[in-house]
């Protein structure tokens, strides 16, 4: 069988891709879990600032997250490693990876501080009223009491927002990322075998996306026990 024999699947070609975006994945997999820690820090922070109603804190928080959810993220992983540079020269020295991995975290972050945001007032105010009541102040009722509740009820969509992410991180390969959908991208541009590469790395997502889909489902079971 030719390897450029159009309307036939290679599947020897296909093998020898899947071992080398294989390769690969331990780039694509830190970056989605660095840009995890990061939004979800920051979604955190967001999401009290405006649960609290801070003053200043409140609008900036509202003010972030209407920017980073009305914008294209790839227009933000563009201003951020090409744009930011001309501003602030010292930023010319970040790799693309820590780039793609901060515009990946700052956008996420304004998607799950509305879920921790609405997974907190979920909650029945009487509790943390209670936890007042006994000596508590705000933040130890929120750290203690409230949080913990919020959780579970946002375990859920926390997940299918890392699951979004992690499918986003293709878009590192604009930015010269040497990820899976690099490798799949280049593979197939030298060797013109594009059903090949693409649905290889469309498995690849797709098991991806299962594995971590069975993990929510235990996390979600652990979380319930209680209840």
């Amino acid at each position: 069988m030719s390897l450029f024999d159009p309307g036939m699947i290679n599947t020897e070609y296909a093998a020898d891709l899947l071992s080398l975006i294989l390769q690969a994945l331990p780039v694509t997999l830190s970056m989605a879990g660095g840009a995890m820690v990061l939004s979800l820090s920051l979604a955190l922070l967001l999401a009290l600032f405006r649960v609290f109603e801070i003053p200043v804190a409140r609008q900036l928080s509202e003010f972030y997250i209407s920017f980073f959810r009305g914008t294209p993220l790839l227009v933000q992983l563009f201003m951020l490693y090409y744009g930011l540079p001309q501003l602030i020269p010292e930023l010319k020295q970040m790799t693309a990876f820590h780039a793609a991995t901060l515009g990946l975290g700052l956008h996420f972050a304004a998607y799950k501080s509305e879920i921790i945001r609405a997974a907190i007032t979920g909650i029945d105010k009487a509790q943390m009223e209670a936890a007042l009541s006994v000596g508590m102040t705000r933040l130890q009722a929120m750290r203690r009491i409230v949080l913990p509740q919020a959780a579970r009820i946002a375990v859920p969509s926390l997940m299918n927002s890392f699951i979004d992410l992690l499918k986003s991180t293709s878009l590192a390969f604009t930015l010269g990322v040497a990820e899976i959908m690099a490798t799949a991208q280049l593979e197939a541009a030298s060797s013109f075998r594009f059903m090949e590469s693409y649905l290889v790395l469309a498995l690849v997502y797709w098991l991806l996306v299962i594995v971590f889909t069975e993990l929510q489902k235990i996390a979600e079971k652990r979380l319930g026990e209680a209840y």
